[in-house]
């Protein structure tokens, strides 16, 4: 198989699926009309402002893809790039792009609230105080799991984080430029790129070394900050920033690969339990949803959607194209990382590690795992094999193209960061609620937007202090996808009870989904805590006692849906 027909049939699938399903979710299902949104109608310029459509994708979009596009899928390639990209268009199409989209759509009826908000009016008022529980430790691991990936792509590429910084300072004066100033939209874009680009050279010139838990300091304050401050002046504008960075790097890996006729080079099928979670076979079943998290589906994206999305955007009829859309560009991503690393991952290999993976389909299996921590990571990999494709298509400066690809990452993932704690503190206010008649002192404190900020923060960041991603990640992953049944199951009892349609199209795959990640999180448990406990103890138990509860949460959720059915 060609790399190139995998990007090009990816390409010509999601598009088809936008144009055909996207407009009948949109027509047929959610009916969008003209009506004022809660950006326009509950606007207080800190967290409800409108925005414009390519400025709210790319917040959105960056907000959700994060690393998990590029990491996961980079890993699941041990089982075979086939499964890896069958989960990810299946997963993408059938259950990631629909609840992305009807999350955002049920919180735009429902004044912006969340999607935990939502389940407590649609299903029963216990669930949506329980789903905030649950929801507040994912955020918790979504910090901790997307703050370890970032601090090693900042340790060990200097050029990253002195490149990220100087974007940062870019977003600034183009929020300055947009809502300020109010200079033309069109010349504040060009001006934009203009610096985004700058940023990305002057970080090659200029690197800023640290080791890995000065950046956690780091990420402790600057998380905190961005997750206090209103929305328009960072979050908007820098995610308008990358929206053009991730534009600039899907053209370029994109092309690259559509015209470089290279074969893939890894097994399209090896093993279905190679050794990938601390060191045991990990079965293709059920355990792929704690590897390829947001490039398929992602609960945590219902957060976004819900969270900060909904209290922005300016039209209903805007939703499909940054909700739906952004899934399926998402897809795309991940699509585009198993054309590239497929066909690339042998040549940026060292010799005996290449020819150790070459043998047959089960060696690679064997030992693919300990190729990747050798060559720095999944996001090594990735940024090595794409700035060797581009390289070799387009003949652009290996060296900065590589440097590219991480600060894309790198980008992603810090506004996930942020965005995530801005979530987090939401969430922290909904849990409180209760409090605030009989408690308004500790109410008041604990909704504080500061310290409402800081406590997530904490607890996040002081998960991924001792760099150990590899035990974070599954656990995130789990969590995650957990959260994605549980949120795709809450907008079908929507689209049944609200909107009174027929919603089995979204509860099937939501309880297949259910039934594949609970297994998934007890294998978990099981087979690959007790191994963690051995290496660090005090992460493993915090994050095993975690899992505990949000299985049992997950399990009160599922019951209150299927009680609440009967009660109806």
């Amino acid at each position: 198989m060609s790399a190139n027909l995998i990007v090009i049939g990816g390409l010509i699938l999601y598009v088809l699926c936008y144009w055909l399903y996207g407009k009948f979710l949109q027509n047929r299902i959610v009916r969008a009309t003209d009506s004022p949104t809660p950006a326009l109608r509950l606007r207080d310029d800190v967290d409800f402002v409108p925005a414009n459509k390519y400025v709210l994708f790319g917040h959105h979009f960056a907000s959700i893809a994060g690393a998990a596009p590029i990491v996961g899928p980079v890993i699941a390639l041990a089982w075979g790039w086939l499964p890896a990209l069958l989960w990810i268009w299946l997963g993408n199409i059938f259950i990631g792009a629909v609840h992305d989209y009807l999350s955002l759509m049920s919180s735009v009826r429902y004044d912006g609230h969340s999607v935990q908000w939502i389940a407590g009016r649609v299903i029963k008022k216990r669930t949506g105080y329980i789903f905030s529980w649950f929801i507040f430790f994912v955020l918790i691991l979504v910090v901790a799991a997307f703050g370890a990936v970032l601090g090693k792509i900042f340790a060990a590429k200097p050029q990253v984080p002195s490149a990220y910084l100087l974007k940062i300072v870019a977003a600034l004066i183009l929020g300055v430029l947009l809502y300020r100033i109010r200079m033309n939209f069109s010349l504040a874009t060009i001006i934009g790129i203009l610096m985004l680009i700058a940023a990305i050279w002057l970080g090659t010139k200029i690197p800023i070394k640290a080791d890995y838990q000065v950046w956690m300091i780091v990420f402790f304050i600057y998380i905190i900050v961005a997750a206090s401050i209103p929305v328009h002046v960072l979050l908007q504008p820098r995610d308008y920033l990358n929206a053009w960075l991730l534009v600039g790097g899907l053209v370029l890996g994109g092309i690259a690969i559509a015209f470089s006729f290279g074969k893939m080079q890894f097994p399209a099928l090896t093993c279905f339990s190679p050794p990938l979670i601390a060191g045991k076979p990990t079965p293709f079943w059920p355990v792929i949803p704690l590897i390829i998290a947001c490039g398929s589906l992602s609960g945590f994206h219902s957060l976004v959607a819900s969270g900060t999305t909904s209290k922005q955007l300016s039209k209903e009829i805007e939703g499909l194209f940054i909700g739906y859309g952004s899934m399926l560009t998402e897809g795309f991503l991940s699509t585009l990382v198993v054309a590239v690393v497929g066909a690339y991952g042998f040549a940026i290999f060292s010799p005996h590690v290449a020819a150790s993976l070459k043998g047959n389909a089960l060696a690679f299996a064997m030992h693919y795992k300990k190729a990747i921590g050798a060559s720095g990571g999944p996001v090594g990999v990735f940024a090595k094999a794409y700035g060797l494709a581009v390289h070799e298509i387009l003949h652009l400066p290996k060296d900065f193209i590589t440097i590219l690809a991480a600060m894309w990452v790198a980008s992603f993932a810090m506004t996930t960061l942020d965005t995530t704690n801005r979530l987090a503190r939401y969430t922290l206010t909904e849990i409180c609620e209760p409090l605030k008649d009989t408690a308004p002192s500790i109410f008041s404190f604990f909704t504080n937007r500061w310290i409402a900020s800081i406590i997530p923060a904490a607890i996040g960041i002081g998960l991924a202090w001792s760099g150990a991603w590899s035990i974070i990640w599954p656990a995130f992953g789990g969590a995650n996808q957990m959260l994605a049944s549980i949120a795709l199951i809450t907008v079908a009892a929507w689209v049944i009870r609200v909107q009174k349609q027929k919603g089995m199209f979204c509860l099937i795959p939501a309880l297949f989904l259910w039934i594949t990640v609970t297994f998934a999180m007890l294998w978990f448990l099981y087979a690959a805590v007790p191994v963690f406990m051995h290496k660090n103890p005090a992460q493993a138990y915090a994050i095993g006692i975690m899992i505990i509860i949000m299985l049992l949460l997950n399990i009160l959720l599922i019951v209150d849906f299927f009680s609440s059915k009967k009660e109806s």
